[in-house]
C-alpha cells in the first residue's frame, strides 16, 4: 500500500521523487542556516577587535546576497533531481541566469557604494560634496544596471551585437546633438574632481562676481553681490580663469595717504613710523611698510602695504576702518593735517609807469 502511493507519478515524476526533493531541499537550507551562524559568529567576534567598517560590509554580503544566492542553488538542485519538460528546464536555467545577473549587480553595487562612503568620511565633506556624491553614485548606478541587462540579454540569446550596433550609431548621432549638453557633463566631473571651487566659495569670473549657490550636472549657480542669481554652464567656467576669494590665507592690502605740504620735514619723518606702531597694535594684521612715496599736486604722498590674515572681505573692512581711525586721532594729537585737492594762485601786480 504505501509502496504503490510512492510510486503514484504526477507530472512525470513519483511521490518519492518529490519526497526526495523536499528533503534535499529542506536539508540544503538547514545546513545553510548552520554554515550562516557560524560564519556570522565569527566575522562578529572580529569585528570587535577591528576598528575598519569592512568587517560589517561582509556581514551584510553575507545576509542579503550569499544567502539568498545559497538557498536559490540549493533549490535548483533539488530541482533538477525531478523530471521536467524541456520548456520547464529551459526556464530554470533562465530564471538562474536572471538571479545570478541581479545578485551580482547588485553586489557590485554594494562594493561601490561602500567605497564612496568610505572615501566620504575620510574626506570629512559638507552637505553640498555628500549630494554631489550621490548624483555620480546614480550615474554609476545606471551604467552597471546597463551592463548587467545588456550581459543578461546577450546570454538569454537575444543579439545584443546587432542592438548595441545600433544604439552606436544612433549614440553617435545623439553625441553630436548633445555635445555641449555632454561638455557640461564632463566639466561636472572636472569641477567634482579638481575642486576649483565649492558651495559658498566668493568667485569672480570675467565681469562676475558672487558665492557658489549649486553646482549641478549642466550649470552652476551664484548669488551676486547684487542680488540677483547669476547662472553659468560649467564649461563656460572650466574654461574660464576663475578667482576664488574663498581660498584666500591673507589679503595684501595697499593704501595710499596724503598730507599737505606745509607740514614740517621732522613730522613727515615720523608718520611712516606712527603708522607702522598703528598697524601692529592691530591683531590679525603683519605690517610690511611705510614710506613717503611721491610729491604730489596738492600732497606729500605715503604708501602702506599690510597683510590681513584672513580671506574674510568684512574683516578685511572692519580692520582698515580701525587702522583708518587710529591713524586720524594719532594725526589729530600731533597737528598733521591730511590734504585735500587745493588750488593756490600767485597773482603779480602790474608795474604802474613812470
Amino acid at each position: 500500500m504505501f509502496s504503490e502511493l510512492l510510486d503514484k507519478t504526477f507530472l512525470q515524476n513519483s511521490v518519492l521523487d518529490y519526497i526526495i526533493f523536499s528533503v534535499s531541499f529542506v536539508s540544503g537550507v538547514f545546513v545553510i542556516q548552520i554554515l550562516k551562524r557560524i560564519l556570522i559568529k565569527r566575522l562578529k567576534a572580529w569585528s570587535e577587535k577591528t576598528a575598519t567598517s569592512i568587517d560589517d560590509l561582509l556581514i551584510g554580503i553575507i545576509r542579503k546576497k550569499l544567502v539568498p544566492l545559497l538557498y536559490f542553488g540549493v533549490f535548483y538542485l533539488s530541482f533538477k533531481s525531478l523530471s521536467m519538460t524541456e520548456s520547464v528546464a529551459k526556464a530554470l536555467d533562465v530564471a538562474v541566469i536572471v538571479v545570478l545577473t541581479f545578485l551580482i549587480v547588485q553586489l557590485i553595487i554594494v562594493i561601490i557604494n561602500y567605497i564612496f562612503e568610505s572615501y566620504l568620511k575620510k574626506k570629512s565633506l559638507d552637505e553640498s560634496r555628500h549630494y554631489n556624491f550621490r548624483g555620480i553614485l546614480t550615474i554609476v548606478k545606471v551604467i552597471i544596471w546597463g551592463a548587467g541587462i545588456t550581459f543578461l540579454l546577450d546570454n538569454l540569446g537575444f543579439k545584443i551585437s546587432a542592438v548595441i550596433a545600433g544604439l552606436g550609431i544612433g549614440g553617435i548621432a545623439v553625441a553630436l546633438a548633445a555635445q555641449t549638453i555632454l561638455g557640461d557633463l564632463f566639466s561636472y566631473f572636472v569641477i567634482f574632481f579638481d575642486r576649483p571651487f565649492e558651495v559658498g566659495d566668493f568667485i569672480i569670473v570675467g565681469d562676475y562676481m558672487g558665492s557658489i549657490e549649486h553646482i549641478g550636472i549642466k550649470t552652476t549657480r551664484l548669488r551676486s553681490l547684487g542680488g540677483e542669481q547669476l547662472v553659468f554652464s560649467n564649461t563656460d567656467l572650466t574654461d574660464s580663469r576663475i578667482r576664488n576669494y574663498k581660498r584666500m590665507e591673507k589679503r595684501r592690502v595697499l593704501f595710499s595717504i596724503g598730507v599737505v605740504y606745509q607740514t614740517s620735514t621732522e613730522l613727515v619723518k615720523e608718520i611712516p613710523g606712527i603708522i607702522k606702531q598703528t598697524i601692529e597694535n592691530v591683531d590679525e594684521t603683519v605690517f610690511d611698510r611705510a614710506h613717503f612715496s611721491s610729491y604730489g599736486d596738492f600732497s606729500l604722498n605715503f604708501e602702506i602695504v599690510y597683510y590681513v590674515l584672513s580671506g574674510d572681505y568684512n574683516k578685511f573692512m572692519d580692520i582698515q576702518q580701525k587702522i583708518n581711525f587710529q591713524i586720524k586721532e594719532e594725526f589729530e594729537k600731533r597737528g598733521i593735517e591730511f590734504a585735500y585737492p587745493t588750488q593756490t594762485l600767485f597773482m603779480e601786480k602790474p608795474q604802474e609807469n613812470i
